[in-house]
């Protein structure tokens, strides 16, 4: 038998899971194939699951042929699947609009069908069917009404939904199509989006090697989406684009230290190891830390967290040049901009290092006198 290949139309929608697709085999292997592969100029235009299944299984599958427009016709079947999400869906929508010029005529004409071969149907016929691959026992035609979710589709999606959706097929259409086929969801699309636009702008590395590095790090958290950390840590991706440990690791830091040098890094009480490892990583040692108090406090999953750390980490001999014991707890009240540092701190290692060449890295803003600074938002 020969393989027969999917068509565009159909490959818009993504495929079953694993879980699904054994259940499909079993289903099929118990009960026989009883809905037909349907097929549009030899290709398979619904039904590339149960043709997997039926291959698998060894069984020769019965196909059908429709000759209307694939893309109205792929979107009549599968345009309401439950588990798409809703930019997903919408981005599947745009898609095969843009394909089909007669596609909302089409998507008329196989309503009006769909509704008279319904109305010729017993009435014990449930009105709630699996769709297309999804309930491959019960006719495609009986499913829901696709015209009206058509036309609808566009205007009664979330309106922020459409605005992404329309932004990522514009300026990353790559990513778009991932997102339609359910290889990417479209948080995740729209990150790496942001990431690669800021990679684009940020200026290469300084070539000088520093004595003094102070850096406060983008941190990627798990907890992205909302909870009570959020407010003060996981709602780090809504202001910049994060980076994660292995990512901060190949920078090329190590690179740009001097012999002897100090690492004045921040770390935020959830990723206090990631902290250190990436220290070590960049080649210093962890020597002392410094406490930010500050005054306010944000709701973590274990305590009140009102505090984070900035650690003092070595690479060689380098003892700060002025010797001031400057208190290890600094209550220093916080600013309404997220992640914003205190001066103050700046203000201590120049004290502690007047001399040698200083930089700055993930800075926001313009350098200050006497550094040099690097970053997506630095001037």
């Amino acid at each position: 038998m020969t393989e027969l290949k999917h068509h565009p139309a159909a490959d818009v929608f993504p495929m079953f899971d694993k879980a699904r697709h054994a259940e499909l085999v079993e289903d099929i292997c118990e009960h026989g194939q009883r809905e037909p592969i349907t097929l549009c100029d030899g290709m398979i235009l619904d039904g590339r699951n149960r043709y997997k299944a039926c291959v698998e299984l060894g069984m020769t599958p019965q196909t059908k042929t429709y000759e209307g427009d694939p893309w109205a016709y792929a979107w009549s079947l599968n345009g309401q699947r439950r588990d798409l999400v809703e930019e997903q869906r919408y981005l599947i929508w745009k898609f095969c609009h843009e394909q089909s010029e007669a596609f909302q005529a089409e998507l008329r004409r196989i309503e009006a069908d769909a509704n008279r071969k319904r109305s010729e149907t017993q009435k014990g016929v449930p009105k709630k069917d699996a769709r297309s691959d999804g309930g491959h026992c019960v006719p495609a035609r009986s499913g829901p009404r696709p015209g009206k979710a058509a036309k609808s589709v566009a205007s009664h999606t979330n309106a922020g939904a459409v605005a992404r959706g329309d932004k990522l097929a514009k300026e990353r259409a790559d990513l778009a199509e991932k997102v339609r086929k359910g290889e990417m969801k479209p948080a995740e699309a729209h990150r790496q989006m942001k990431k690669d636009q800021v990679a684009g702008k940020v200026a290469a590395l300084p070539p000088d090697k520093f004595t003094v590095i102070y850096a406060d790090p983008p941190w990627a958290y798990n907890d992205k989406q909302g909870g009570s950390i959020s407010e003060s840590y996981g709602a780090a991706e809504k202001h910049y684009p994060s980076m994660s440990l292995s990512e901060l690791k190949a920078l090329g830091v190590p690179a740009m230290a001097a012999d002897d040098s100090v690492l004045w890094l921040w770390a935020t009480c959830p990723l206090l190891e990631d902290a250190l490892e990436l220290a070590r990583a960049w080649g210093f040692k962890y020597k002392a830390q410094f406490i930010w108090d500050k005054v306010g406090h944000n709701m973590g999953h274990y305590n009140s967290v009102r505090h984070e750390l900035l650690l003092i980490c070595t690479r060689g001999s380098c003892t700060p040049e002025h010797v001031k014991l400057f208190d290890s707890v600094q209550s220093i009240e916080k600013t309404d901009r997220h992640s914003e540092k205190p001066e103050e701190f700046r203000e201590i290692i120049n004290t502690l290092y007047p001399s040698g060449k200083k930089l700055e890295l993930f800075r926001r803003g313009k350098a200050p006198k006497g550094w040099k600074v690097w970053g997506n938002e630095s001037e």
